[in-house]
Protein backbone atom coordinates (compact mmCIF):
# COMPACT_ATOMS: atom_id res chain seq x y z
CA UNK A 1 0.00 0.00 0.00
CA UNK A 2 1.76 3.25 -0.87
CA UNK A 3 1.23 6.37 0.46
CA UNK A 4 -1.60 9.10 -0.70
CA UNK A 5 -2.96 12.48 -0.17
CA UNK A 6 -6.21 13.64 -1.29
CA UNK A 7 -7.85 16.99 -0.27
CA UNK A 8 -11.35 17.32 0.10
CA UNK A 9 -11.24 20.45 -0.46
CA UNK A 10 -9.29 23.51 0.64
CA UNK A 11 -10.12 23.24 4.30
CA UNK A 12 -9.65 19.22 4.67
CA UNK A 13 -6.55 17.24 3.86
CA UNK A 14 -6.09 13.66 4.37
CA UNK A 15 -2.61 11.87 3.93
CA UNK A 16 -2.83 7.89 4.30
CA UNK A 17 0.54 6.66 5.45
CA UNK A 18 1.60 2.60 3.93
CA UNK A 19 1.81 1.70 7.74
CA UNK A 20 -2.50 2.24 7.56
CA UNK A 21 -2.23 5.93 9.65
CA UNK A 22 -4.31 8.57 7.72
CA UNK A 23 -3.78 12.27 8.91
CA UNK A 24 -6.64 14.37 8.82
CA UNK A 25 -5.25 18.12 8.73
CA UNK A 26 -7.94 20.85 9.15
CA UNK A 27 -6.06 23.63 6.56
CA UNK A 28 -7.91 26.56 7.22
CA UNK A 29 -5.34 27.72 9.59
CA UNK A 30 -5.77 31.52 8.72
CA UNK A 31 -9.19 31.21 10.69
CA UNK A 32 -7.80 29.14 13.29
CA UNK A 33 -9.81 26.14 11.80
CA UNK A 34 -12.97 27.57 12.93
CA UNK A 35 -16.03 26.27 11.84
CA UNK A 36 -18.27 28.01 9.10
CA UNK A 37 -20.61 26.19 6.76
CA UNK A 38 -18.20 25.04 4.43
CA UNK A 39 -16.04 23.64 6.99
CA UNK A 40 -18.81 21.92 8.60
CA UNK A 41 -19.38 20.11 5.03
CA UNK A 42 -15.41 19.25 4.30
CA UNK A 43 -15.09 17.73 8.05
CA UNK A 44 -18.41 15.32 7.11
CA UNK A 45 -16.88 14.50 3.21
CA UNK A 46 -13.32 13.98 5.38
CA UNK A 47 -15.34 10.95 7.32
CA UNK A 48 -16.93 9.40 4.67
CA UNK A 49 -13.71 9.33 2.51
CA UNK A 50 -12.02 7.33 5.76
CA UNK A 51 -15.11 4.97 5.79
CA UNK A 52 -14.92 4.12 2.58
CA UNK A 53 -10.84 3.95 2.92
CA UNK A 54 -9.14 0.51 2.48
CA UNK A 55 -5.92 -0.29 4.49
CA UNK A 56 -7.27 2.16 7.12
CA UNK A 57 -5.83 1.51 10.79
CA UNK A 58 -6.12 4.72 12.35
CA UNK A 59 -6.71 8.25 12.06
CA UNK A 60 -4.74 11.13 13.40
CA UNK A 61 -6.26 14.24 13.74
CA UNK A 62 -4.85 17.77 14.04
CA UNK A 63 -5.12 21.07 12.86
CA UNK A 64 -2.67 23.51 11.04
CA UNK A 65 -1.83 26.94 11.92
CA UNK A 66 -2.04 28.44 15.13
CA UNK A 67 -4.92 26.58 16.40
CA UNK A 68 -6.83 22.99 16.22
CA UNK A 69 -10.22 24.83 15.98
CA UNK A 70 -11.56 27.80 17.67
CA UNK A 71 -14.74 26.83 17.28
CA UNK A 72 -17.64 28.18 15.29
CA UNK A 73 -17.31 31.00 13.25
CA UNK A 74 -19.22 34.11 14.27
CA UNK A 75 -20.35 34.22 10.64
CA UNK A 76 -22.58 31.49 11.50
CA UNK A 77 -24.21 34.18 13.87
CA UNK A 78 -25.27 36.06 10.26
CA UNK A 79 -25.81 33.57 7.59
CA UNK A 80 -29.58 32.86 6.65
CA UNK A 81 -30.51 29.23 6.90
CA UNK A 82 -31.47 27.86 3.30
CA UNK A 83 -35.01 27.08 2.62
CA UNK A 84 -33.87 23.33 2.25
CA UNK A 85 -32.06 23.33 5.50
CA UNK A 86 -33.47 20.89 7.45
CA UNK A 87 -33.95 22.24 11.28
CA UNK A 88 -31.44 21.16 13.78
CA UNK A 89 -33.95 18.19 15.31
CA UNK A 90 -34.10 16.24 12.25
CA UNK A 91 -31.91 13.35 12.36
CA UNK A 92 -30.21 13.84 9.05
CA UNK A 93 -26.83 11.63 9.96
CA UNK A 94 -28.62 8.24 11.66
CA UNK A 95 -28.94 9.32 15.04
CA UNK A 96 -27.39 12.98 14.40
CA UNK A 97 -28.05 16.21 12.46
CA UNK A 98 -25.13 17.91 10.52
CA UNK A 99 -23.18 19.70 13.53
CA UNK A 100 -23.26 16.81 16.33
CA UNK A 101 -21.90 14.38 13.20
CA UNK A 102 -18.95 16.82 12.89
CA UNK A 103 -18.32 15.71 15.98
CA UNK A 104 -19.85 12.03 16.49
CA UNK A 105 -18.50 10.93 13.43
CA UNK A 106 -15.18 10.12 14.59
CA UNK A 107 -16.69 7.25 17.02
CA UNK A 108 -18.97 6.17 14.40
CA UNK A 109 -15.64 5.18 12.37
CA UNK A 110 -14.40 1.40 12.42
CA UNK A 111 -10.37 2.22 13.55
CA UNK A 112 -9.30 4.38 16.46
CA UNK A 113 -9.14 8.20 16.73
CA UNK A 114 -6.68 10.14 17.71
CA UNK A 115 -6.62 14.07 17.97
CA UNK A 116 -3.84 15.86 18.37
CA UNK A 117 -4.60 19.61 20.37
CA UNK A 118 -2.33 23.08 20.19
CA UNK A 119 -3.03 26.42 20.27
CA UNK A 120 -6.61 27.37 20.68
CA UNK A 121 -9.88 24.13 21.25
CA UNK A 122 -13.17 26.13 22.07
CA UNK A 123 -16.63 25.00 21.43
CA UNK A 124 -17.12 22.84 18.40
CA UNK A 125 -13.51 22.34 18.53
CA UNK A 126 -13.48 20.78 21.93
CA UNK A 127 -16.58 18.78 20.73
CA UNK A 128 -14.73 17.50 17.74
CA UNK A 129 -11.59 16.80 19.84
CA UNK A 130 -13.57 14.45 22.27
CA UNK A 131 -15.20 12.18 19.62
CA UNK A 132 -11.58 11.03 19.03
CA UNK A 133 -10.67 8.13 21.27
CA UNK A 134 -7.26 9.75 22.75
CA UNK A 135 -6.72 12.79 23.26
CA UNK A 136 -3.08 14.77 23.11
CA UNK A 137 -2.78 18.03 24.23
CA UNK A 138 -0.46 21.02 24.18
CA UNK A 139 -0.25 21.73 28.09
CA UNK A 140 -0.64 25.79 26.66
CA UNK A 141 -3.41 24.59 24.76
CA UNK A 142 -6.23 27.44 25.41
CA UNK A 143 -9.83 25.34 25.97
CA UNK A 144 -13.16 25.87 26.85
CA UNK A 145 -16.80 24.45 26.61
CA UNK A 146 -17.86 28.13 24.53
CA UNK A 147 -21.22 28.63 24.00
CA UNK A 148 -22.54 29.18 26.90
CA UNK A 149 -20.68 32.80 26.05
CA UNK A 150 -22.97 33.32 22.85
CA UNK A 151 -26.16 32.19 24.86
CA UNK A 152 -26.35 28.42 23.79
CA UNK A 153 -25.72 24.96 24.85
CA UNK A 154 -22.66 22.64 23.50
CA UNK A 155 -24.82 21.27 20.81
CA UNK A 156 -22.37 18.97 19.05
CA UNK A 157 -22.42 15.87 20.72
CA UNK A 158 -20.65 17.02 23.59
CA UNK A 159 -23.12 15.47 26.14
CA UNK A 160 -22.79 12.08 24.87
CA UNK A 161 -19.46 12.67 24.38
CA UNK A 162 -18.61 13.27 27.98
CA UNK A 163 -20.79 11.28 29.53
CA UNK A 164 -18.47 8.90 31.99
CA UNK A 165 -14.95 11.37 31.21
CA UNK A 166 -16.06 14.23 33.17
CA UNK A 167 -16.90 14.31 36.61
CA UNK A 168 -20.87 15.90 36.86
CA UNK A 169 -20.33 18.29 38.89
CA UNK A 170 -17.01 20.06 36.90
CA UNK A 171 -19.04 19.75 33.83
CA UNK A 172 -21.68 22.10 34.82
CA UNK A 173 -19.33 24.72 35.88
CA UNK A 174 -17.48 24.36 32.74
CA UNK A 175 -20.85 24.88 30.52
CA UNK A 176 -22.70 26.61 32.95
CA UNK A 177 -19.25 29.63 32.93
CA UNK A 178 -17.38 28.51 29.89
CA UNK A 179 -14.44 29.64 31.17
CA UNK A 180 -11.15 29.06 29.82
CA UNK A 181 -8.69 26.18 30.59
CA UNK A 182 -5.39 24.90 29.55
CA UNK A 183 -4.41 21.66 28.52
CA UNK A 184 -2.51 20.86 31.71
CA UNK A 185 -5.30 21.44 33.52
CA UNK A 186 -7.74 19.39 30.76
CA UNK A 187 -6.07 16.27 31.78
CA UNK A 188 -6.94 16.54 35.40
CA UNK A 189 -10.45 17.02 34.27
CA UNK A 190 -10.76 13.94 31.55
CA UNK A 191 -10.94 16.23 28.46
CA UNK A 192 -7.09 15.10 27.62
CA UNK A 193 -5.47 11.76 27.66
CA UNK A 194 -1.79 13.07 27.94
CA UNK A 195 -0.05 16.15 27.84
CA UNK A 196 2.40 16.56 25.49
CA UNK A 197 4.88 19.22 24.01
CA UNK A 198 4.67 17.92 20.94
CA UNK A 199 1.19 16.47 20.74
CA UNK A 200 1.50 15.65 17.05
CA UNK A 201 4.46 13.60 17.24
CA UNK A 202 3.00 11.63 20.56
CA UNK A 203 -0.28 11.00 18.74
CA UNK A 204 1.75 9.81 15.34
CA UNK A 205 3.92 8.00 17.99
CA UNK A 206 0.77 5.69 19.52
CA UNK A 207 -1.18 5.88 16.13
CA UNK A 208 1.99 3.56 14.86
CA UNK A 209 1.72 1.26 17.72
CA UNK A 210 -2.07 0.85 17.46
CA UNK A 211 -1.19 0.56 13.43
CA UNK A 212 0.93 -2.75 14.66
CA UNK A 213 -2.10 -4.67 16.48
CA UNK A 214 -4.30 -6.92 14.85
CA UNK A 215 -6.54 -4.62 12.83
CA UNK A 216 -9.41 -6.74 13.24
CA UNK A 217 -8.77 -6.83 17.21
CA UNK A 218 -8.57 -3.33 17.11
CA UNK A 219 -12.03 -2.73 15.67
CA UNK A 220 -13.76 -5.30 17.11
CA UNK A 221 -12.06 -3.21 20.66
CA UNK A 222 -13.34 -0.13 19.51
CA UNK A 223 -16.90 -1.88 19.00
CA UNK A 224 -17.01 -3.22 22.22
CA UNK A 225 -16.04 0.07 23.95
CA UNK A 226 -18.88 1.91 21.91
CA UNK A 227 -21.22 -0.29 24.09
CA UNK A 228 -20.05 -0.20 27.64
CA UNK A 229 -22.56 2.88 28.56
CA UNK A 230 -25.06 1.63 26.46
CA UNK A 231 -25.93 -1.72 27.06
CA UNK A 232 -26.76 -3.79 30.38
CA UNK A 233 -24.30 -5.98 32.00
CA UNK A 234 -25.76 -9.09 30.39
CA UNK A 235 -25.22 -7.74 26.90
CA UNK A 236 -22.01 -6.44 27.35
CA UNK A 237 -20.90 -10.17 28.36
CA UNK A 238 -22.12 -12.15 25.36
CA UNK A 239 -20.98 -9.18 22.87
CA UNK A 240 -17.33 -9.69 24.32
CA UNK A 241 -18.03 -13.59 23.80
CA UNK A 242 -19.33 -12.62 20.15
CA UNK A 243 -16.39 -10.44 19.09
CA UNK A 244 -13.42 -13.01 20.30
CA UNK A 245 -15.53 -16.24 18.86
CA UNK A 246 -15.12 -14.33 15.95
CA UNK A 247 -11.25 -13.28 16.32
CA UNK A 248 -9.50 -16.69 17.75
CA UNK A 249 -7.75 -18.69 15.47
CA UNK A 250 -8.73 -16.32 12.72
CA UNK A 251 -5.30 -15.35 9.92
CA UNK A 252 -4.58 -12.21 11.28
CA UNK A 253 -4.61 -13.29 15.63
CA UNK A 254 -2.47 -16.43 14.61
CA UNK A 255 -0.04 -14.09 12.83
CA UNK A 256 0.28 -11.51 15.95
CA UNK A 257 1.04 -14.74 17.84
CA UNK A 258 3.39 -15.87 15.69
CA UNK A 259 5.09 -12.13 15.31
CA UNK A 260 5.06 -12.31 19.18
CA UNK A 261 6.97 -15.19 19.61
CA UNK A 262 9.39 -14.92 16.25
CA UNK A 263 10.31 -10.97 17.36
CA UNK A 264 9.27 -9.55 14.00
CA UNK A 265 6.65 -7.38 12.49
CA UNK A 266 3.63 -8.86 12.27
CA UNK A 267 2.05 -8.88 8.31
CA UNK A 268 -1.63 -8.46 8.72
CA UNK A 269 -4.29 -8.76 6.34
CA UNK A 270 -6.32 -5.32 6.03
CA UNK A 271 -9.74 -5.41 5.82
Amino acid sequence: MSATTMTTNDRIAITLGEDGVAEVRFTRADKMNALDHAMFESIIEAGHALQRMKGLRVVVLSGEGRAFCAGLDLSNFARKPAEDEPPLTERTYGNANRPQQVAMQWRKLPVPVIAAVHGVCFGGGLQIASGADIRIVHPETRMAIMEMKWGLVPDMGGYALWRGVVRDDVLRELIYTNREFSGAEAQTLGLATYVDENPRDRALEIARTIANKNPHAIRAAKRLQAGMFEHETDAILLEESIEQHAIMRSRNQVEAVMAEMERRKPNFEDL
